[in-house]
């Protein structure tokens, strides 16, 4: 049995140590105490210590202490940190891209630019800025078309906004970009043109060179129902057994290949990829157009895709490693993942909540719980600031099942302040996004 590493310590690594969890000894490399990961740990026979997830020294040197023979790095951070090519330099096989790999998403002047090369015609009208000039004469160049204002560099998901739901107009648009940049916490801004089609992502597992396209899942950006308020991390998400009713076949079929022409840019690069491609998309009448490339896992996007794993996934894991994937098996099944929040989430507030969960409840209901920031407290939790608190997670043949076993799960198990998103795979709003396209 392998000595397994997972490094961070949100839902995603929650859930993915866990199917790590089945067929290795477990240990985790964490920036607050996940309980969820600290209980696969000692269940397993491994052990977990706490400190700074993008010091990739300490990270490294825990790998060797605990001889380490396989490891993942699968949260934005760590990647751009380079904690991947760390390990690898100290002959520790990890699944992950390197630092040069992930640039495609931590640098999103440098993803643009790569689709514009690979797939010109899924890049949506941009225009990429450095100095306060530029912005005004990038805002202008959109005339009366509504912009989104991207910060180049990596902002934990909610340094996207979209004239609409989060500006007043182009001219509030252009104060935040501008906000951006005086900031000095990036080194540009992305301006694009609005889009407003439903919008679609797929998670395809890959060696750098081999990939497997699971079908796609849908994310639920804004903080409340009825999609307003801030964007966030994302409050859910579902998949269905195949596609979604609102990306015919052809879409999917395009937007795989896009995905496999940038791994194979990289590739030609010299930028090592493993892991996941986590690609978002646009799924308008034309065809998919590019949102953004996460260079891991999807959070909460990885619960579904974990939740129907069949496959064991060390063995998946060392298929990276080595350049041989070939397949992995996924139940062909619906899931539906909803995050429980701080009522705090995405304000300036910063206080703790205590909740209790009652896990075997859950778990006779069918449901996964997976905790992202929140620690133990006795025989209860706590939050961890305004942040994600944790998921519940189900699959099911039917998408109405596995919606259902998770908002039971939630009103019979969880007891406390938390908030959530009723209408995760409400079949109303799926039928909404459809009507986006027609």
């Amino acid at each position: 049995m392998n000595n397994a590493l997972i490094i961070g310590n949100g839902g995603r690594e929650a859930a993915i140590g866990t199917r790590m969890a089945e067929s290795s000894r477990l240990f985790a490399f964490m920036g607050h105490a996940n309980p969820t990961l600290v209980s696969l740990c000692e269940s397993t026979g491994g052990s977990w210590a706490l400190g700074d997830v993008c010091d990739a020294a300490s990270v490294s040197a825990f790998a060797q202490e605990r001889k380490i023979e396989i490891a993942m790095v699968s949260s934005d951070n760590p990647l751009e940190s380079g904690v991947v090519d760390s390990l690898r330099a100290r002959g520790i096989a990890t699944v992950g891209p390197t630092r040069s790999g992930a640039q495609i998403e931590w640098d999103k002047a440098f993803s643009r630019r790569v689709v514009d090369l690979v797939a010109p015609q899924a890049n949506p009208l941009y225009s990429i800025v450095t100095s306060e000039s530029e912005i005004d004469i990038a805002i202008r160049g959109f005339g009366d078309r509504p912009v989104v204002i991207k910060p180049t560099g990596l902002a934990g998901g909610k340094g996207v906004k979209v004239v609409g739901p989060h500006l007043a107009d182009n001219n509030q648009a252009r104060c935040y970009a501008q906000e951006i940049l005086a900031s000095g916490n990036h080194e540009g801004v992305v301006i694009e043109e609005r889009l407003d089609y439903p919008e679609f992502t797929i998670q395809a597992m890959t060696d750098g060179a081999n990939s497997v396209f699971p079908p796609p899942t849908y994310d639920y950006p804004y903080r409340y129902d009825g999609d307003i308020g801030p964007g966030t991390g994302g409050m859910g998400s579902f998949v269905l057994p195949g596609l979604l009713p609102f990306v015919p076949e052809r879409t999917y079929k395009q937007a795989c290949t896009i995905i496999s022409l940038v791994l194979e840019y990289l590739a030609g690069q010299g930028r090592d990829f493993s892991g996941c491609m986590n690609a978002g998309f646009f799924a308008t009448p034309d065809g998919p157009m590019v949102i953004e490339f996460n260079a891991r896992f999807g959070d909460p996007e990885a619960m579904n895709i974990m939740s129907i794993l069949r496959s064991d996934w060390i063995e998946t894991m060392w298929s990276m490693v080595n350049h041989r994937l070939d397949k992995i098996n996924l139940a062909p099944e619906a899931s539906v993942v909803t995050y429980l929040v701080s009522p705090d989430y995405c304000s300036s507030e910063n206080r703790q909540y205590r909740f209790s969960v009652d896990l075997d409840r859950a778990i006779k209901q069918g449901v996964d719980v997976w905790f992202s920031s929140a620690v133990s407290l006795g025989d209860s939790y706590v939050t961890l600031g305004s942040s994600r608190a944790l998921a519940l997670a189900a699959h099911a043949p039917q998408l109405s099942q596995a919606r259902e076993a998770v908002l039971g799960a939630v009103e019979s198990s969880v007891i406390g302040p938390l908030e959530y998103r009723r209408e995760i795979g409400d079949p109303r709003y799926i039928q909404s996004l459809s009507n986006l396209v027609g």
